[in-house]
């Protein structure tokens, strides 16, 4: 027993090993940066000069203060609640009627029509979608004038109510092919038995999906809310390329509002500051997440 014992053990340090050239990687690349950006958030800093000053929570309390700062903590809230409701449940809607077409060629030509937008960079997206919302010679304000509803037309990334909900229709365009992709797979690993049995049973479509696809999708269903929640809290690209901020600070989010007050106003202590902010929010969202899918985790 002994001697197996042993060998066991000797077997496990050596799976430790191989662990070790991707542990300092991420200590490097991804924990020392993190625990930089927190002490660096305690401090007043040019970066220019090289001036540094600790402020002690000082930067952050300026963040509560920040009225900019709860607008685009806001914006990145309707971003992760859309997200939600496009990228994962109406993704996942998609994939299962997919998923139901008879055919084996059309299946594999949906799935193929629905990614192409997500093989399109945010920035070429972004800048397609910029064109796109042009007041005077843009598709959309063309397209409402031609079928009557002209009223309706106008300057979408120049008013501030309309600004930031035009980049995230553009972001939801973008992302949802990948999303129904996941999706689509996951509903393909789930036995057809578990189909046919509802079949005989006389279960409608609907009710199938209900009963059968959500609740064995559920994983994929809590991987895609942490993905979506954490993507839309670092949203950054987009908003750069279409308004970088504007009108009047309507469209800037957490990251944009990140990097003005790095690279505009020269105040890397308050970026560091909303990068803490960030990693937190996001955090905390991923953390619930995990724990209420562990807590319905459907075993089959």
């Amino acid at each position: 027993m002994a001697p197996r014992a042993a060998r066991r053990g000797s077997a496990r340090w050596r799976g430790l090993v191989w662990l070790i050239p991707a542990l300092a990687v991420l200590a490097v690349f991804v924990y020392w940066p993190l625990i930089q950006n927190v002490v660096f958030s305690f401090l007043k800093w040019n970066i220019y000069s090289g001036d540094q000053t600790f402020v002690g929570v000082d930067n952050y309390a300026d963040l509560a203060q920040d009225p900019i700062f709860w607008k685009a903590l806001g914006n990145n809230t309707w971003y992760a609640v859309l997200s939600i409701v496009f990228q994962v449940f109406g993704a996942l809607v998609l994939a299962a009627i997919v998923e139901s077409v008879r055919s084996e060629r059309w299946r594999k030509a949906f799935r193929a029509i629905y990614f192409i937008p997500s093989a399109i960079s945010l920035t070429v997206a972004g800048l397609l979608f910029y064109f796109i919302y042009q007041p005077q010679t843009g598709m959309l304000n063309v397209f409402l004038d031609n079928v009557g509803l002209g009223q309706f037309s106008q300057a979408w990334l120049g008013h501030e109510g309309t600004a930031i909900f035009a980049i995230i229709a553009m972001s939801q365009w973008q992302a949802f092919g990948y999303s129904v992709l996941l999706f689509s797979v996951a509903l393909q690993r789930i036995p057809q038995e578990l189909y046919e049995a509802a079949n005989l049973d006389g279960v409608g479509p609907i009710r199938r999906f209900f009963q059968v696809s959500l609740p064995l999708v559920r994983e994929m269903t809590g991987l895609m809310m942490i993905v979506t929640i954490s993507g839309a809290f670092q949203v950054f690209n987009e908003v750069m390329v279409m308004t970088s901020g504007g009108p009047n600070n309507s469209s800037q989010v957490l990251g944009t509002w990140l990097y003005h007050a790095g690279f505009v106003t020269n105040d890397f202590g308050s970026a560091a500051a909303i990068g803490v902010a960030i990693f937190v929010i996001t955090l905390l969202l991923a953390a619930a997440q995990l724990a209420y899918s562990r807590k319905r985790r459907v075993e089959w």
